[in-house]
């Protein structure tokens, strides 16, 4: 017998003298790890480490009762609930519910019966709370041709709106609607010192209420842009609106709506978007430093106070022909900028200073005056009622200046 067969009979010898003390152990081990596993079944289910069929359904087959009927041990499932709250998510808490829908409604025919229908709908953000009076700031567009008003609010009530005034020109409109039913007011912010890239957030109702109280995060894109406006659809632009730019997404419906900084506080009306093909996330917003003065005079007054020149019917140089500079309006070669005075109001500011049809402005206040934007941004961004302007012109060839004492358009 070789050596790896000694050591195998003598491995084998020694096996057989230990049985009794090996089986006794192995025995024991057997109920220690069958506790084990008992026991730690729970655990493993609390900690969902377990399958869930295992949890709902294979513990309570295999676990029976003391008298041998299956006995059933629900399985502990936690919930969990994360509590996000972020600076946008307490900036819309704190400004969402003032911003409401609002409907517009025109009479119409049918079968000689006269009704009130659904024209149209949009945004607006109610702005102040007096008595039991609440007032509410949208855009013109919105309310446009409108026969009733009415205004929807956060909870979905639908409420009758008085229409106070809107401002064509900065495509802004107040309503009133009974307080009682309004409990949160939006906060003016300071929009004359957004910077670009500062987040913003856009509070609306885009495409109707069915998509109610939207809101849609973004940055400021652009400040300060001027963008034309054809307001009588002459495929002139009439007026050039001071608005800023930005990409959180802002579509039909949305207009009237707020453009809200990080604070929750209101920095702009939502207005319009640039919508076409190749564009992407270009929305345009009222910055409420221009808003603020034209709500408080529509409030007020039911219209926007300004001062009137008393001019019509005006024409850029630019719009006409050369062969009429030099023979209707007997312009020097020189002169290529300039408004063409078509017609001069009676008893106005401008007849009373001696102005006259076929004249030619160059100059407002020593400032050149090349466009008709140009003339009513001067006189409605810079001048108030009671001021004096200078007005130079050219009249039959002939440099002059009078000055203007500027009234009230009412008067």
């Amino acid at each position: 017998m070789g050596y790896y067969d000694q050591d195998y009979e003598h491995l084998r010898q020694n096996r057989k003298g230990n049985k009794p003390g090996w089986v006794i152990s192995a025995f024991v081990g057997a109920i220690i790890g069958a506790l084990v596993i008992l026991f730690s079944i729970p655990t493993l289910v609390e900690m969902n480490i377990l399958p869930y069929d295992q949890q709902a359904a294979g513990i309570e087959n295999d676990v029976k009762g003391t008298d041998g009927s299956p006995e059933s041990i629900p399985a502990n499932q936690t919930n969990v609930v994360v509590d996000v709250t972020t600076e946008i998510t307490t900036a819309v808490d704190k400004v969402s519910e003032a911003v409401v829908g609002i409907v517009n409604l025109q009479e119409s025919n049918f079968w000689a019966t006269e009704s009130s229908q659904e024209a149209g709908t949009g945004s607006g953000v109610v702005y102040k709370k007096a008595g039991d009076k609440a007032y509410v700031v949208t855009n013109h567009h919105v309310i446009e041709g409108a026969s009733d008003i009415e205004v929807s609010l956060s909870d979905g009530t639908r409420v009758k709106a008085k229409f106070l005034g809107s401002d064509v020109w900065t495509d802004l409109a107040v309503l009133e609607i009974d307080g009682d039913h309004v409990e949160k007011v939006a906060e003016f912010g300071d929009s004359d010192h957004m910077k670009l890239g500062e987040p913003v957030i856009a509070i609306g109702n885009p495409l109707g209420l069915q998509f109610s109280g939207s809101v849609t995060q973004g940055i400021i894109s652009g400040l300060n842009r001027s963008i034309p406006i054809d307001i009588n659809q002459d495929g002139v632009p009439d007026w050039h609106a001071d608005v800023m730019q930005t990409d959180a997404a802002i579509n039909p419906g949305n207009s009237g709506g707020a453009l809200v900084n990080i604070k929750g506080e209101v920095i702009g009306i939502n207005s319009m978007k640039i919508a076409q093909s190749a564009v992407e996330g270009i929305g345009l917003s009222i910055p409420i430093s221009i808003a603020k003065p034209i709500i408080e005079d529509l409030e007020m007054y039911n219209e926007v106070r300004r001062p009137v020149l008393g001019v019509g019917n005006l024409k850029a140089l630019s719009e006409i022909s050369g062969y009429h500079r030099q023979e209707t309006l007997h312009l020097p070669e020189e002169v290529k900028d300039g408004v063409a005075i078509l017609e001069v109001v009676p008893n106005t500011p401008a007849s009373k200073a001696g102005l006259k049809d076929l004249d030619v402005i160059v100059e407002f206040d020593g400032k050149k005056i090349d466009s008709v934007i140009a003339l009513r941004k001067h006189l409605y961004n810079e001048k108030v009622i009671g001021d004096s302007m200078e007005v130079t012109f050219y009249r039959n060839g002939k440099k002059q200046t009078v000055t203007v004492k500027l009234s009230d358009q009412s008067l």
